[in-house]
């Protein structure tokens, strides 16, 4: 079971609550200071997640926690006639449907306000389900997965791309560092959100990951479950499916 971290821990709120109002805080500077944090890796890594998806030739993807739309958008190139793009900020989805406006793609991609763990779509809708940085923000990781599996149709893929801690002592090393010191002081310096990236950063480093995770889904009832580590092991891309 994942550890439950919220990002505001004086505050009563639920953690659902709490990362509603975090990321429509940092909505507008979300995009710039990711690529900072990230040094524009991440990038390289959502290329990755749209080949996956790409062989699957989708008719309709659903991008839960998506967002200012990045991965919805860079899954226009599957072709799929519809993409949705859910997430429980409506802060964030303002900056995406700006993004999608500017590209043209409206007749493509939808922005939902949504939860993750009531997802409002019937079941067997989607032929392909992503979440890229995400899963980690669930109240409840068991139920937001077994809703994913539930709207996912029969044979259709769900990926995953998640930080992960590396398992090599040096990388690993190097990793806490720039984890718990660099990234959170970033934060505090160009974010309107001090907190954060401090949750960021420690709800990275307690997340299940590798075949932990990999479990949690075999548990929920997904098949063919793998796990492909990503730039030393600090990210994880995820793939599984329906019976």
């Amino acid at each position: 079971m994942a550890e439950k971290v919220k990002p505001y821990k004086n505050s009563e709120a639920s953690k659902k609550e709490q990362i509603t109002e975090m990321f429509d805080t940092i909505s507008n500077e979300y995009d710039g200071l990711n690529r900072v944090i990230s040094l524009g890796i991440d990038v390289k890594w959502r290329r990755k997640v749209v080949k996956i998806v790409s062989e699957k030739k989708p008719e309709n993807i659903l991008d839960i926690a998506t967002g200012t739309g990045d991965l919805a958008i860079n899954l226009t190139v599957t072709n799929a006639k519809e993409i949705v793009g859910l997430d429980i900020s409506n802060g964030m989805l303002e900056v995406g449907r700006k993004k999608i406006a500017s590209k043209n793609l409206d007749d493509t991609i939808s922005m939902v306000v949504g939860d993750s763990e009531d997802l409002p779509f019937e079941d067997n809708t989607f032929d392909a389900i992503t979440v890229a940085f995400g899963v980690r923000n669930f109240e409840n990781l068991e139920k937001g997965l077994a809703e994913i599996l539930r709207v996912l149709k029969p044979d259709g893929i769900f990926v995953i791309l998640e930080t992960s801690v590396p398992t090599n002592p040096i990388y690993k090393f190097g990793y806490n560092i720039y984890s718990k010191v660099v990234l959170p002081t970033v934060g505090k310096l160009f974010s309107k959100d001090k907190i954060a990236y401090n949750y960021l950063s420690e709800s990275a480093s307690v997340f299940p990951y590798g075949e932990a995770l990999n479990n949690i889904l075999r548990k929920i009832g997904f098949i063919n479950v793998e796990d492909k580590p990503q730039t030393l092991g600090v990210a994880t891309i995820y793939t599984a499916s329906k019976a």
